[in-house]
């Protein structure tokens, strides 16, 4: 997830574990952790993670800065995989006995890992280069030529992928638009109906009484898992550039208070994004494809559940060793 992002992690796995718990009643729960785990908390180590470390790196926090969030990268995934495997025990079915003649293994369509780093190195790049100029387009505003440039390669890589990858290899993975579909209707109606609420925090953050890391933590991290994590990280790290003077992101890293609070907005965007299905925008295509798959999810509160039951506590220990 940190290598390929949250998005690229989910969607690139998820089938596989479909298929290797096919043979499972109760399954729905691997597809829970693995929305905690792969669409969320593993994309804590890179800007290329997950997209409100990306947007701090566009706003100049250095690209290896988020390596020191590792503390509690480690303890977030350490915890909930170990609450996993005790919960995947008591729930374990045998496998059933498959008798098939020995074949090698192999990748077919290989070529698209290639395509793959290609989309990765585009996003970093649209990070390194700055252009002075840009065009202005009616409502749109300022379009900024890096950005022009990442998204027309991402999509030129993906028209090559369509073109050149055998229907069968989509087909056997049951591959269809649908689950981004469903995203994409979603969140054009979560980043609509957020602009009143970014606007009023934006305008009346600095007045929430936000003075430590783990204020800054919890508000980012609730907020987040029901708005979407990027823009809210924004909002509040503008907001604590406001109340600490600074003038620019990368000045958060200069002194051990400023760099506390960037940390506790950052883990708190990332990892709060899994508190709910539309917390992040990989939650709900993972659910999406698990429920084209037959397995029954849970409802958004059932998510919830399972969430407040297993994740909070973890939040709660992380703000007493790390805010």
């Amino acid at each position: 997830a940190s290598i390929i992002g949250t998005t690229g992690a989910g969607m690139l796995l998820i089938r596989p574990l479909i298929r290797y718990n096919a043979h499972r009643r109760h399954v729905a729960h691997v597809v829970v952790f693995f929305i905690f785990l792969v669409c969320n908390i593993g994309g804590l180590l890179t800007p290329i993670g997950d997209p409100p470390l990306f947007l701090g790196f566009l706003q100049g926090i250095p690209f290896e800065w988020t390596l020191v969030l590792f503390p509690e990268w480690m303890v977030s995934v350490g915890i909930v995989l170990f609450i996993f495997y005790f919960l995947d025990r008591y729930w374990q079915e045998p496998a059933p006995i498959r008798e098939s003649a020995k074949a090698p293994l192999r990748i077919e369509g290989a070529f698209n890992f290639i395509l793959l780093m290609g989309v990765v190195a585009s996003v970093i790049m649209s990070g390194v280069l700055h252009f002075e100029s840009y065009m202005t387009v009616g409502s749109l505003g300022e379009l900024h030529y890096q950005n022009l440039l990442r998204d027309g390669i991402m999509i030129s890589l993906a028209v090559i992928s369509m073109l050149l990858t055998g229907k069968s290899i989509r087909a056997s993975n049951s591959f269809n638009f649908g689950p981004i579909k469903e995203v994409a209707y979603l969140f054009v109606g979560i980043f609509t109906t957020m602009i009143p609420a970014l606007m009023l925090l934006n305008a009346r953050g600095a007045e929430l009484g936000l003075d430590t890391p783990a204020k800054y933590f919890w508000l980012t991290g609730i907020l987040s898992s029901f708005l979407d994590n990027a823009p809210t990280y924004l909002t509040f790290l503008a907001t604590a550039m406001g109340a600490l003077g600074l003038d620019h992101a990368s000045q958060m890293i200069e002194s051990p208070v400023s760099e506390n609070i960037l940390k506790g907005i950052s883990v708190g965007a990332v990892l709060m994004g899994a508190n709910t299905y539309i917390g992040n925008g990989p939650n709900f295509m993972v659910k999406a494809i698990a429920e084209g798959a037959g397995i029954r999810m849970p409802s958004f509160f059932g998510y919830m559940l399972y969430s407040g039951s297993i994740l909070i506590p973890v939040f709660i220990l992380l703000t007493f060793i790390f805010f």
